[in-house]
């Protein structure tokens, strides 16, 4: 197995309330300590409510924050959030919104050549060679390149955000939310485009949405967040047929599905814990049916539960 991403002990705490003199008033750990391995040419779900902790996780693989601890390899190369040429040469991030992610003010191939002059160094002729390329496998015409990013639909500035992202020769994307913003037809296009790309490039993905159908299709496994903490990880046709954390049950209940009415979901709860006074014990505990007492005390750990599947529950479905 080759290993493409490593993470040990990854965190990040912001802090609160900053003053002028002094310390700050709180701190809010957004993503706590974890530890995460994807394999190469593996597609990686991450699923789980808003305020999880889902784009803080990616932003910090990306380079774009600097974690609070912990380190992060690629393959097995310890990165150094201050390097962001590197970060850039290796793993390159698709934003949720792709209209406001490129720069207005730019023509498109002025945008394509950016990371092709500053991560790569390429000469003209070769810049002219690789964006060619790049247009051609994201299916754009070439009299795209001299046009400016208000002039394209959702779907094609999802496209040209995804071919800047592989104009940088990055062998990892972050895709943050991609289909998200558009139609449900142009949805199925750009997954099935995602999905070439990948075999044609040879790419390993780290795939975040709140749309478990998505999720469920294109992931060969699936990670699920609650309150900053991985509580289940398994293959991605195990964790939602037979999921073992009650927080993943609760999440593919919850799911809407045509035909079916909507239902409140189970629990005593429905919101996240406050982030600035987090509960002591399993985080999940004021929202779970099946609580112990040993819940309200301590934090469970991640732990094999079944073949690939693992789960922090000290009461596991």
């Amino acid at each position: 197995m080759t290993v493409a991403l490593e993470v040990t002990g990854l965190s990040k705490t912001f802090a609160l309330g900053r003053r002028l003199i002094g310390p700050p008033r709180a701190h809010v750990r957004a993503v706590q300590p974890l530890s995460l391995t994807i394999k190469k040419g593996e597609t990686l779900g991450i699923v789980g409510e808003s305020g999880c902790g889902k784009s803080t996780l990616a932003r910090m693989l990306a380079g774009l924050l600097k974690p609070s601890s912990g380190q992060i390899e690629i393959e097995g190369e310890t990165l150094n959030a201050a390097d962001s040429p590197t970060f850039g040469r290796r793993i390159q991030y698709v934003f949720q919104d792709p209209v406001s992610s490129l720069n207005p003010r730019k023509t498109i191939r002025q945008i394509m050549e950016a990371p092709l002059k500053h991560l790569h160094r390429m000469s003209k002729e070769a810049r002219e060679k690789r964006i060619a390329e790049i247009f051609t496998a994201v299916n754009l015409r070439l009299d795209f390149l001299d046009r400016y990013p208000h002039e394209f639909s959702g779907g094609q500035a999802q496209r040209i955000v995804i071919g800047r992202a592989l104009a940088a020769n990055a062998r990892i994307l972050i895709l943050d939310e991609p289909v998200s913003a558009l139609d449900v037809s142009i949805q199925a296009q750009v997954l099935n485009l995602l999905s070439d790309l990948k075999k044609k490039f040879d790419l390993t993905y780290l795939f975040i949405s709140h749309d478990l159908a998505v999720v469920e299709a294109i992931s060969d496994r699936v990670a699920v967040l609650y309150f900053g903490s991985i509580v289940e990880i398994g293959p991605a046709n195990q964790i939602f047929t037979k999921p073992r954390h009650p927080y993943t049950k609760l999440l593919a209940e919850s799911a809407p599905v045509v035909g079916r009415p909507l239902t409140a979901p189970e629990g005593r709860e429905i919101e996240l814990p406050d982030p600035q006074n987090p509960p002591q014990g399993c985080s999940f505990r004021a929202r779970c049916s099946r609580a112990l007492g040993e819940c309200g005390f301590e934090s469970p750990d991640l732990v094999r539960v079944a073949e690939n599947q693992m789960t922090a529950c000290f009461n596991s479905l």
